[in-house]
């Protein structure tokens, strides 16, 4: 595939982003959206990253593993415990990624 096709493609993938997007965005300044619709956005967030993270940690080779030999699984429930502890984004990412590498390590 040569440059020009590959600035084309990716400017083609951000004008189609871009008209999904624009008609919602535009219309939610000039709407009144109901509150619990509102309070149910809050939670967008979370949803998304549990669906990235979770197969991560429970499929590292593409099938079930949740026993203690899963790095992944040990280093994402540790991630959860820093996190329940300390409420600081960093300090779990930190954390957790540290368990994560020295369990790879340890169990390999």
């Amino acid at each position: 595939m040569t440059a020009t096709m590959e600035i084309v493609l990716i400017g083609g993938m951000a004008l189609v982003t871009y008209l999904i997007r624009y008609p919602v965005m535009s219309l939610v300044g000039r709407v009144q959206l109901p509150e619990r619709f509102i309070q149910a956005l809050k939670y967008v967030p979370v949803a998304v990253l549990t669906a990235i993270i979770a197969p991560a940690m429970l499929l590292p080779q593409g099938r079930l593993d949740l026993s203690l030999t899963n790095a992944s699984l040990l280093g994402g429930i540790a991630a959860i415990g820093i996190a329940a502890l300390t409420k600081n984004l960093l300090i779990t990412i930190v954390g957790g990624l540290l368990i994560f590498f020295l369990l790879q390590a340890l169990l390999v």
